[in-house]
C-alpha cells in the first residue's frame, strides 16, 4: 500500500522467497497510436509505460506492446497496427477508435493473462475482452473524462496514478493506486548547480508558464521555459501570452528532443512547476528528482504527494512562496532528490505493484468476479470446473448491483 506522501508501506518491501514462485504472466500492453513507446520528444505517458514495459520485463513476464508506428525501444514484443504514427491527429477519435478494434481482434487471437489499457477509447470495450483488463487513468477525471469513466462496465478495473486524482472523483471504479516510477541510471549532479530555473511542459495556462517568468523575474533567476507546442491552442497561447513576456533573462527551447531536455533537467537550479490544475501525477518533477534537481510547485494535484517538502523540493500554497522558494531550492542536496526518487518511485516497485494487481485480478476473474457496491469489491466464489457461462452470470449480476 502507499499514505499519502509516495512512501512504501511496510508491505512492500517483503521479498520472502516462495516455495513455489508463481509462473511469469503474458501481459498484453495497449498503447494509444500517438507516439512512439518511449517517445522521442514530449509523451509523459509513453515515457512512463516503457519504463513500466522493462520493470515487467526484467521481472521475468513475458509482454507484447500493442501501438503504432515501426518499432519500439522497449524489450517487448512489438505489434503495430498501422506503420504511421497518429500524433498528427492527436485530437481526432477516428484514429484510436480504428487502432483499438484492430488491437481487439489481436488480443482474441492470442491467449493473454491480463490486458493492461492506457488508450483513451479502450475502456468502453474492455469488457468484450477474454482477459482482464486493467486501465490506468493518466488524465484529471472531471468534466467529460469523468462522464465516460463513471460508465465503464464494472468488470474493468480502474488505476489512478495519485490519491490526488482519486481524490477529484472518488465515486469512480478504482481499483489501486499506483505512482509512476523512473529509471535510475540517469547521471546525477554531484552538488547544487548554478545554471538556470527550468520550467518544462506544454504552453498551457494550466501549467502556468506565466507564472514562472514572473516568479523568476522577482527571484532575480535566469529561466529557460522548455515546453511542447504543436497544437492550434499552445501556438495561440505562446504568441497571446508568453512571447510578449520574454526578455533577456529568459531562454525559449520549442520542443525538445529527449536528449536535449535531459540535459536541460541536469544543469537546472532547479524545476518550477507553477500550476493552475489537479494535475494528476507530474512526471516531470520526478525526472528532475531522479538526477538531483529539486522542484518548485504550488500545492495542486499530486505535488504533495511528489515532492518531499524541504528536502527534495518545496510546496508552495501561493504564487507569492514562489521567488523565495526558488532561492531555498539551491540549498538542498541533491543526493536527497535522488534518495527520495529511488525509495519511493523506482521502476521496480512500479513493476512490482502492478504485478500484485495483475495476479489479484486473475484470481478474481477465476472465482468469478462479482460487482462493487458502494466502491467496495465483493467476492462471489465460483464452484471448480464453473463454465464461463457462470461467469457470464456473475457479471450480469454486477451490472444489475453496480
Amino acid at each position: 500500500m502507499e499514505s499519502a506522501n509516495g512512501h512504501r508501506s511496510r508491505n512492500d518491501g517483503d521479498h520472502r522467497p516462495s516455495a513455489n514462485p508463481p509462473r511469469p504472466l503474458k501481459i498484453a500492453m495497449v498503447m494509444p497510436p500517438w507516439y512512439e513507446v518511449p517517445p522521442a520528444g514530449y509523451g509523459g505517458l509513453e515515457r512512463v509505460c516503457a519504463s513500466l514495459i522493462d520493470g515487467l520485463i526484467a521481472r521475468g513476464h513475458y509482454v507484447t506492446l500493442f501501438g503504432a508506428g515501426t518499432r519500439t525501444g522497449t524489450r517487448a514484443r512489438f505489434v503495430s497496427t498501422n506503420p504511421e504514427l497518429q500524433y498528427p491527429k492527436l485530437l481526432q477519435s477516428m484514429p484510436e477508435l480504428v487502432h483499438v478494434t484492430e488491437v481487439n481482434e489481436m488480443l482474441e487471437r492470442e491467449r493473454f493473462d491480463i490486458v493492461h489499457d492506457h488508450t483513451t477509447v479502450g475502456p468502453v470495450t474492455a469488457a468484450q475482452r477474454s482477459a482482464p483488463s486493467v486501465v490506468t487513468v493518466h488524465g484529471c477525471p472531471t468534466g467529460d473524462l469523468r462522464t465516460y469513466l463513471s460508465h465503464v462496465d464494472d468488470m474493468v478495473s480502474l488505476v489512478a496514478i495519485s490519491h490526488a486524482q482519486r481524490r477529484v472523483a472518488p465515486d469512480l471504479n478504482w481499483t489501486t493506486t499506483i505512482h509512476h516510477g523512473i529509471e535510475a541510471d540517469s547521471p546525477v549532479k554531484p552538488g547544487p548547480t548554478d545554471g538556470p530555473v527550468l520550467w518544462l511542459g506544454r504552453f498551457d495556462p494550466d501549467k502556468g508558464p506565466d507564472l514562472a517568468i514572473e516568479a523568476c523575474r522577482k527571484a532575480g533567476l535566469p529561466l529557460v521555459l522548455a515546453g511542447k507546442c504543436n497544437q492550434a491552442d499552445e501556438w495561440r497561447y505562446l504568441d497571446e501570452v508568453v512571447r510578449p513576456m520574454l526578455d533577456d533573462g529568459i531562454e525559449l527551447i520549442l520542443n525538445a528532443d529527449r536528449d536535449t531536455t535531459n540535459a536541460l533537467v541536469l544543469q537546472a537550479q532547479s524545476m518550477i512547476l507553477p500550476i493552475r490544475w489537479e494535475e494528476p501525477f507530474g512526471m516531470v518533477m520526478i525526472e528532475a528528482m531522479a538526477v538531483g534537481t529539486p522542484v518548485v510547485a504550488l500545492r495542486r494535484g499530486s505535488v504533495p504527494e511528489v515532492v518531499l517538502h524541504g528536502r527534495s523540493g518545496f510546496v508552495c500554497t501561493d504564487e507569492a512562496e514562489l521567488p523565495e522558494a526558488l532561492h531555498q531550492a539551491r540549498t538542498l542536496d541533491p543526493a536527497d532528490c535522488v534518495a527520495h526518487v529511488r525509495t519511493s518511485f523506482s521502476v521496480e516497485l512500479m513493476a512490482r505493484r502492478h504485478e500484485r494487481l495483475y495476479r489479484r485480478l486473475m484470481v478474481e476473474r477465476r472465482r468469478g468476479l462479482t460487482a462493487r457496491t458502494g466502491g467496495r469489491r465483493h467476492v462471489t466464489s465460483t464452484p471448480a470446473g464453473a463454465t464461463d457461462g457462470a461467469t457470464s452470470a456473475v457479471r450480469a449480476r454486477s451490472r444489475l448491483v453496480g
